[in-house]
């Protein structure tokens, strides 16, 4: 199969990085143009990111000599690429007009940025929940009147902890009413050079600008429902959350307690939660994406797990690990998840998301 050609846009901050580094042996896709800021533009990718290089490996190869372009010049990915994952760092003005400037030059965007996730005809993916998602792109495009150009954006990495296990449970008969979430993020989610070491050594700094009212209400759309061509939020759960940073490097752990929304009698014991948890499988997984994982959710039984340190590459850094699930003696269960925020909460996310439009025909005819 040949590989469908593709740029990234923000290809040097440190989310752009690890996509050069993820991409680089996929099999379904080819990274041929990369674009940055202004003062990259002109350059080697090699030299643009000499010292600054985060990725623990060599550049890749077919990247390292590709010249870096001005981001804003989107004249110059016509003939390069089929479709852009962006990865940019600007106003979320800035990014919606730009993202939308290429999509009108039929190349789509797969972006990780937040500027459109509440846009409602653009879908905010996660592929192993709202897959149908997707269908909002027909009116996005009618919308703009754009041909072939749409953009699909992922959530916020606080969230990709614990939307896989409530999403499960939901699945299955089991609705949430309310839940109480204290995330522990790492210092990775702040990007390069990231927090300072002075606030974080020895130290817990207990605000994230933005990351509670996302971490509250994305949730919301990502559940929600396709109707007459945008997307309409679910009306709950109910989310109130903390959101801490923590002297980690890479994995965001979340503290859950949920109440069920049903009477006593008829909510799950906690083997059935496990055995839901357990054989979970979605779309990513029965079709194979590459990106996917073969088991969507782990469930750990010792004790003391997950950690960041020992879990985060589960599923290649793509799976959700559980541990401590409990009864709660406020609300129902009481559970600790984790994810690996750089690659499912970030550019593997994003892959996977454009793994599941090429499955879905929407780089057919590019």
């Amino acid at each position: 199969m040949n590989k469908i050609p593709v740029g990234v846009l923000g290809a040097t901050g440190m989310v752009g990085q690890r996509y050069i580094y993820l991409l680089k042996d996929h099999p379904w896709f080819e990274v041929t143009y990369v674009a940055a800021s202004p003062r990259s533009a002109g350059k080697k990718y090699k030299d643009a990111v000499e010292s600054r290089w985060l990725i623990g490996s060599d550049i890749p190869a077919g990247v390292a000599d590709l010249m870096v372009e001005d981001a804003s010049n989107i004249e110059a990915a016509l003939g390069k690429c089929k479709f852009v994952f962006s990865a940019l760092e600007m106003g979320k003005d800035e990014i919606k007009a730009l993202e939308a400037g290429y999509a009108a030059k039929n190349i789509p965007v797969v972006s990780n940025a937040s500027a459109n996730r509440w846009t409602d005809d653009v879908p905010m993916l996660i592929p192993e929940i709202n897959p149908d998602h997707v269908s909002v792109i027909a009116e996005q495009k009618k919308h703009h009147g754009w041909d072939k150009g749409f953009v699909a954006v992922k959530p916020n990495c606080s969230l990709q902890s614990y939307m896989a296990p409530i999403f499960a449970l939901t699945q299955k008969g089991y609705p949430i009413k309310r839940m109480i979430v204290t995330t522990m993020q790492a210092t990775s989610g702040a990007g390069y050079p990231g927090v300072p070491s002075f606030d974080m050594i020895d130290n817990i700094v207990p605000f994230i600008g933005g990351e509670e009212e996302k971490t509250e209400t994305e949730v919301l759309k990502i559940l929600g429902k396709v109707e007459g061509g945008k997307i309409v939020n679910a009306q709950g759960p109910l989310v109130s959350a903390h959101c801490n940073r923590v002297p980690v490097i890479d994995g965001h752990t979340a503290c859950v307690s949920l109440e069920f929304d049903l009477p006593d009698d008829k909510k799950p014991s906690l083997e059935q939660i496990e055995k839901i948890w357990t054989e979970f499988s979605a779309y990513p997984q029965e079709a194979k994406l590459p990106s996917a994982p073969e088991h969507a959710i782990v469930v750990r039984h010792e004790e003391n797990r997950p950690q960041p340190r020992r879990d985060r590459e589960n599923g290649k850094g793509m799976a959700v690990t559980i541990g401590r699930l409990r009864k709660c003696r406020v609300f129902d269960i009481r559970f600790v998840a984790l994810s690996h925020n750089t690659k499912r909460g970030a550019a593997m996310g994003g892959i996977l998301n454009a793994e599941l439009l090429k499955a879905k025909g929407f780089f057919d005819n590019l």
